[in-house]
């Protein structure tokens, strides 16, 4: 199986937040704004080279949205996940848990000194590696919720739920 190169991106229409993230939590480059027009949408996606994801047939017959988005069919974000990485072939693990799952950004190492004045001593005390975004700041570790958040998308992908 084919896998989704890491330049392949993604716009996200403003009903499906909830697939962007989980997206994001895939490691794919998805934008997504909760207040963005139709006309706008499909620019930005035409001028960065982005594949439009949406739920309005409507959007999806614009011109310039022809050929370059994908009708998400599922009515909930676990359907919708796996309808988006059937379609473009992507492996649920390759990047996980690689882009901050708020701003979107790849996710960079931090150094030990940083992460102790960013995160709670026991996540310090029990942690050495550390990943933060640039942008908003927050930091993430390898903690119980990259387990966590591992089962969920093989029970989403792997088990139909």
């Amino acid at each position: 199986m084919e896998t989704v190169p890491a330049e392949t991106r993604f716009i996200a229409d403003v009903m499906l937040g909830r697939l962007a993230t989980w997206l994001r939590l895939l490691g794919c480059d998805v934008e997504y704004f909760r207040e963005i027009s139709d006309e706008d949408l499909v620019e930005r996606a035409s001028r960065d080279g982005r594949v439009i994801l949406t739920r309005d047939l409507e959007l999806s017959r614009r011109r310039k949205a022809r050929g370059n988005h994908l009708l998400v069919r599922g009515d909930g974000y676990k359907e919708q996940l796996r309808q988006v990485v059937e379609r473009f072939s992507i492996d649920p693990y390759a990047r996980i848990l690689t882009r901050c799952l708020r701003c979107n950004l790849p996710l960079e190492e931090i150094g030990l000194e940083e992460a102790r004045r960013r995160v709670p001593p026991f996540v310090y005390e029990t942690q050495r590696e550390f990943r933060g975004c640039g942008c908003c700041g927050r930091v993430y570790w390898r903690g119980t919720h990259r387990f966590n958040a591992i089962r969920l998308v093989r029970e989403m992908l792997e088990g139909g739920g």
